[in-house]
Parts: structure tokens; sequence; C-alpha cells
């Protein structure tokens, strides 16, 4: 069994799938902070006695202190169980779920009053754009696409002034709608402070 899960938002998500890629069970809270609390509990419940032999987590970009705490916990599970484990790109897991078939740009708040922004193309999720980090108004510049979904959406819009915003979390039910690449990542915080930061391509 794969489990996922991320933390990298104000949502605590995390998702059981079967060997065929089947769904099982899955919990979306929205708690904003507290994940240190919940997440371990909402697993533990999630799992009902059962164990994993996969683990892929949200590595970010997105909360720093929410990240590290999902990758904590990963890694001791993945110990506890004997299960490998594996990095997922959150933004990524956002796009998953914004159900378009058209480019979509995935954008959350982060540090400094700035966003993180990638656009997606919606229909594979494969990244269509470099990952920026940068104020609303510089951000605005480098979104094409139409829709935009996560929790810096709304500013994204203002800014540019055209568009769709939708206040969007991400979820781990989509985990496996993600190409390999995005979700065979190393099992460490990807931050992206840099103004123009790299992830690996998807395949």
């Amino acid at each position: 069994m794969l489990l996922a899960f991320d933390t990298s938002s104000a949502a605590c998500t995390a998702a059981l799938f079967d060997g065929v890629g089947a769904c099982v069970a899955r919990a979306d809270e929205i708690i904003g902070r507290g994940h240190a609390e919940r997440l371990v509990p909402m697993i533990a419940e999630l799992m009902d006695g059962r164990a994993a032999t996969r683990i892929v987590v949200g590595v970010g970009p997105g909360s720093f202190t929410g990240i590290r705490v999902a990758i904590a916990a990963a890694h001791g599970l993945a110990i506890g169980w004997g299960a490998t484990l594996a990095g997922m790109f959150s933004l990524a897991l956002l796009a998953a779920g914004s159900d378009t078939q058209d480019e979509v740009a995935a954008a959350i708040l982060g540090g400094h009053g700035e966003l993180f922004i990638q656009q997606f193309d919606g229909a594979s999720v494969r990244p269509t754009s470099e990952l920026h980090n940068a104020a609303p108004s510089a951000a605005a510049r480098l979104a094409s696409a139409d829709l935009v979904v996560g929790s810096g959406a709304k500013q994204l819009v203002e800014a540019r002034g055209w568009g769709e915003a939708r206040d969007l979390w991400p979820s781990a039910a989509n985990a496996l709608r993600l190409p390999e690449g995005l979700r065979s990542l190393p099992p460490k915080p990807v931050y992206a402070r840099a103004p123009d930061a790299r992830v690996p391509e998807a395949v």
C-alpha cells in the first residue's frame, strides 16, 4: 500500500492507495496551524492498523514548519514500517486538484508578502513554466493561465486584473495524478526562495 500526505499549506491531507493505485481511504482537514499535533493521529486513523510499503510526502514549497513536520513524520514511519520514501512536489499536488484540462497556475502565499507560483498543464500536471517566488505585482506578469488556484490565487488575479481565482487546497488523494518525476523527489524540503528556482522535470 502507498501512503501519501502533505502539510505544506493550511491543509492537513493524507490518502492511502492500494496495490493498483485506487484510493481506499482519505482525510482532508483545513487546520491552519497545528500540523504537528494533528498529522500523526490523522494517519493512525487512516491506516486503521495497516502498514504502508511506500510513502510519498509533500516537500513544498509552502509552510516552512508544515513541510518539516511532514518530512520528519515520513522518515519516522518509513523506518517503523520498512517502507520506501519519496517526496512529491506540493504545487503540482495543488494543481492536480484543479479539475481542468487547460493550463492552470498554482499560487500560494509565501513569506514577506510574496507568492510561490508555477504553471502546469491541467491534464498531465506537468510543469509548463519555472517555479517563481515573487511579489504579487511581479507574479502577475509571470502567469498566463486564466485559472489560478491556491491561497495566493486571489492576490495574483487582483494584481493582474483578469482571470479566475479559486481558493483550492492540496489533497493527497490526487498524489498519483502527478507525473512520476514529481512524486519521486528526494524527501527533503523545497523552499524555493530564489526568484527562479528549478525543480526536476516531470517524466
